[in-house]
């Protein structure tokens, strides 16, 4: 099963980043959070993917076309014109790399997507997020419950201390970053099916969390795959030090690879 992900945004509020790669590229520690979300899929035996770039999309193209040199030990000859690989570092990944346009709308990209699917089931999710979901039990809930698309509800944690404060002013408790206002929202990390595409219009403005998921929710086409677990998106350079923070010390909860 391939997995479709949306990486051609512009990623304005990261723009210390982002004027000079594409949000994806922006690196949690010493690796872009794409790849930390291929990686994800990865261990759960998803390595085929295909990714939706717009803004800058040399800058993945270029990291996958020389993904052997970067993170392989190299001996470049420059007598008798040659490079040797040694000791190569790679994936089990097919990656395809659709180029959706500048300004192209979420489901402007998704339908891009549709002669490369095939007719199949495909998983589906941002280019800016990472969670320690188990791939294959939303994958078993998605199958159990029938729908075209199943989608994974987060409650993302607050960015300020919660107080509950009594009359006399006196703060009985005190909650550092507690889940928000137990709302749910769109974490991301889809699975849909084929039909999907029958609710995006072939237009480059079609928004898919617009029009496109209202109607799979007004026919009863959309579930909810309910998540408490850790889920984080990378939108300021705030998340990016925090992601990194949490890589860096051995501690990222999505992290289930071995190094």
């Amino acid at each position: 099963m391939k997995v479709v992900i949306l990486a051609g945004g512009l990623g304005s509020r990261l723009s210390e980043e982002t004027h000079l790669k594409p949000k994806p590229m922006v690196e949690i520690h010493d690796r872009p959070i794409l790849w930390h979300i291929m990686k994800s899929y990865s261990y759960y035996g998803f390595n085929e993917f295909v990714i939706l770039t717009g803004y800058k999309s040399h800058v993945i193209k270029d990291y996958f076309v020389n993904y052997y040199t970067r993170y392989s030990d190299i001996t470049v000859d420059m007598i008798n014109n040659s490079v040797s690989i040694h000791k190569i570092r790679q994936e089990p990944w097919k990656v395809t790399m659709l180029y959706t346009g500048q300004n192209t709308m979420t489901g402007g990209r998704i339908k891009r997507a549709e002669e490369y699917l095939k007719n199949e089931r495909f998983m589906l999710t941002y280019g800016d997020g990472v969670c320690d979901l188990d791939i294959n039990e939303l994958l078993a809930f998605h199958e159990k419950n029938g729908k075209i698309a199943t989608l994974t509800a987060v409650q993302p944690s607050g960015r300020f201390g919660s107080l509950d404060i009594g009359e006399d002013s006196i703060i009985k408790v005190f909650a550092e970053k507690p889940k928000g206002d137990n709302a749910w929202i769109n974490g991301g990390f889809f699975v849909c099916e084929p039909e999907i595409f029958n609710y995006i219009d072939d237009n480059d403005a079609v928004i898919f969390e617009r029009e496109p998921l209202s109607r799979l929710a007004h026919e009863g086409e959309l579930i909810a795959y309910k998540y408490d677990g850790f889920w984080k998106a990378m939108d300021t350079l705030r998340d990016k030090i925090e992601l990194s923070d949490l890589y860096k010390s051995g501690q990222a909860p999505w992290v289930k690879w071995k190094e």
